[in-house]
């Protein structure tokens, strides 16, 4: 009988709460973990469920919070600080590692793992939420439709919805910070907005911009595209502004900025409410060309993103515990398929055209 618990370290979390809210239309029970005792033991009574208490800053407290896990779902962020010490963690202890970042170092760190991951027999694999399942199955539905493909452009938008405490932390810690994209098979610094266009959505059109998505990382992983550039959603004032951004950049890294805004968000809801999520909906438009211009551009809607990401989490961690892996580092795309997004509820994907 396979196994169906979990760790998810990070339990006290927005997405956290939902992927503990939903685990059981996938027949999943999650092992609540984390270091506030009291904030985990409490959701541990609340939903029933076993619970258990460990600092990523001790390597031995975490050894011991692995004990008796094939997998660990990590979903304390910024993951900047704190997917290094889990991921350590799982290489020693033989356990499976998952997490729902969307940064492009903590995805550059997974595949810089890859043997160690073979050799401990585990896969390693970041961005099993939003960032970046969705992107990353359409990037791969992209390039079976245009296999000489050497741009891929990938743009995502939300109508409807907020960003959790844990996104907005994630982004504040990234104030003043470069942009990328993918030139020739390397990641390269742009500068955020460097680019921008009006995008077609199918339900409407939208101006987006160029911004570091995860996909910089791991759509090339996936696809083996050289040139990558991801966009999302913004307004064109935004879009304006931020050709003066390399003028003021030194000032957002100052720490009392990002203090200021990080006491900003605390005063903010959590994330969005149960009632914005259902009207909420994702979009992605993802677009191939090839050398002598040829293209291929197709679409994706799905549900909100903090829903996308409970439910794709989950869907992978059952894969996983199921044994449905290939040890080493991967994408969720290059391991299940350009399809697997599909197996979210009301997800549609559609082929816009080619030319």
């Amino acid at each position: 009988m396979t196994d169906n618990r979990f760790l998810l370290y990070g339990a006290n979390g927005y997405t956290a709460g939902l992927i503990i809210r939903f685990a059981g239309e996938y027949g999943l029970k999650p092992v609540l973990a984390g270091r506030n005792e009291a904030a985990i033991r409490s959701l541990a009574e609340q939903h029933g469920l076993d619970y258990r208490i460990a600092s990523l800053d001790d390597p031995k407290q975490v050894d011991a919070l692995l004990q008796g896990f094939q997998v660990v779902l990590h979903a304390a962020g910024p993951f900047m600080y704190t997917a290094r010490p889990m991921m350590e963690a799982c290489l020693r202890n033989k356990v499976h590692y998952l997490d729902i970042t969307g940064e492009i170092t903590v995805f550059e760190m997974g595949k810089r793992l890859h043997e160690k991951a073979q050799q401990a027999g585990i896969v390693v694999m970041p961005g099993v939420g939003f960032d970046v399942v969705p992107t990353d199955c359409m990037a791969l539905f992209v390039k079976n439709h245009l296999q000489d493909a050497v741009q891929l452009d990938l743009a995502f938008a939300t109508l409807g919805g907020m960003l959790s405490h844990g996104t907005a932390t994630t982004m504040a810690e990234n104030l003043g910070g470069d942009g990328a994209e993918r030139r020739d098979g390397k990641i390269v610094r742009r500068p955020i907005g460097e680019k921008g266009k009006w995008i077609d959505f199918g339900v409407k059109k939208i101006f987006c911009m160029s911004i570091p998505w995860g996909d910089v990382s791991t759509a090339y992983t996936t696809t083996g595209i050289p040139n990558i550039t991801t966009f999302t959603r913004a307004s064109p004032g935004t879009f304006r502004m931020l050709r003066w951004q390399k003028m003021y950049n030194w000032i957002l890294r100052l720490g009392p900025i990002k203090a200021y805004y990080k006491k900003k968000i605390k005063q903010q809801p959590a994330g969005p409410s149960d009632e914005m999520r259902a009207k909420a909906l994702s979009l992605i438009w993802a677009q191939g060309t090839n050398a002598s211009g040829k293209t291929f551009t197709a679409l994706l809607q799905a549900p909100e993103g903090y829903t996308l990401t409970a439910i794709t989490s989950l869907i992978i961690t059952k894969k996983v515990l199921e044994g449905n892996v290939r040890a080493g580092y991967s994408t969720p795309a290059a391991l299940y398929g350009a399809d697997l997004i599909l197996e979210v509820p009301n997800t549609s994907r559609s082929i816009v055209a080619e030319t």
